[in-house]
């Protein structure tokens, strides 16, 4: 007969297993799992073995032993997972790659009835149609205000109702409406709260950010940098070649204003003083412009007069077989 594990020793090998998850494990997962189920929980663990491991527990003892561990390693990065532990909330520790893990765990949602007290998750909307119910049932819809006509002896809903808003309790008269049409408006599962990776805590929209999002961000902060550092005159790496651009503007109108001068303004002045100096020099960029142009517009002819031609010759030949 198997001895029986006292609950001082439950708490010992709790606290044993999740310090040697801390240690070996950098990213979690915090998740909640309301109206989750044991067989619910057991596939969800199932779906995941291999490379990620779902503990759940009380929040006072993972409390307690994330701040034993952290006295213990040092690691203080793991007290940030004191805040999150609130509710009934459960840790997915992965070595996986964490989008991945919650589109996995995603998969693991089941269908739910809608039971009196509980608190709607999203709204419920009762399709019009045939019920299927005979017309001793209309007391329901009654009650509900729901507007119903009888059709070949059934009661039929006529629009759609919202029956529940989200945020609201789940009445009586709801519950077995729902329960009477055979809809399950629920779905539950573990719902993915926070992620942490190496002391650092974000929310997991951060998961769905793509490699393009990201450098556009990162442009889209660059160019406000630059734009402030050019404000304040105040250098920095990304305003640096804005202020070199704009000064040597502001040199260059000094030096067309007076009669200071250098190379380069030299070659400004003469465009000034004579423009046709500039056109000379832009016509023959035009010309090359234009010779491209032509150049294309040869090669496509040609490509079609030779095609022409093998559709000529084809012809020919067919004709000839039969001559």
């Amino acid at each position: 007969m198997a001895k029986k594990i006292s609950k001082a020793q439950k708490k010992v090998n709790y606290d044993q297993k999740l310090c040697r998850l801390l240690e070996e494990y950098t990213q979690i997962l915090i998740v909640a799992a309301d109206n989750v189920g044991s067989n619910q929980l057991q596939n969800i663990r199932k779906g995941l073995r291999g490379d990620s491991i779902v503990l759940m527990g009380k929040n006072t003892m993972m409390k307690r032993t994330v701040k034993l561990f952290a006295e213990k390693s040092g690691n203080t990065g793991v007290l940030n997972l004191i805040p999150l532990l609130v509710g009934n909330v459960g840790l997915v520790f992965t070595k996986g790659d964490l989008k991945e893990v919650r589109e996995e765990i995603a998969k693991y949602k089941v269908g739910a009835p809608a039971r009196v007290g509980l608190i709607a998750p999203i709204d419920v909307v009762v399709p019009p149609g045939n019920t299927g119910l005979d017309p001793s049932q209309t007391s329901f819809f009654q009650v509900l205000n729901i507007p119903t006509k009888i059709n070949k002896g059934t009661v039929e809903i006529i629009t759609p109702v919202e029956l529940i808003k989200k945020g609201d309790k789940v009445g009586s008269s709801e519950a077995a409406l729902l329960s009477k049409l055979g809809i399950r408006p629920f779905s539950y599962g573990l719902i993915v709260l926070s992620v942490y990776e190496e002391g650092t805590v974000f929310s997991p929209e951060v998961l769905d950010l793509s490699e393009e999002d990201l450098i556009q961000k990162f442009a889209t902060g660059l160019s406000i940098v630059a734009a402030m550092s050019v404000a304040l005159s105040f250098p920095t790496l990304a305003g640096a070649p804005h202020m070199f651009i704009n000064g040597y503007k502001n040199v260059l109108s000094i030096a067309v204003a007076t009669e200071y001068t250098y190379p380069h303004a030299e070659e400004v002045k003469e465009y000034l003083k004579d423009p046709s100096k500039f056109a000379a020099v832009a016509a023959p960029a035009v010309a090359v412009a234009a010779a491209d142009d032509s150049t294309a517009a040869a090669t496509a002819s040609a490509a079609k007069e030779e095609t022409k031609e093998e559709e000529e010759s084809d012809d020919d030949l067919v004709f000839g077989l039969f001559d």
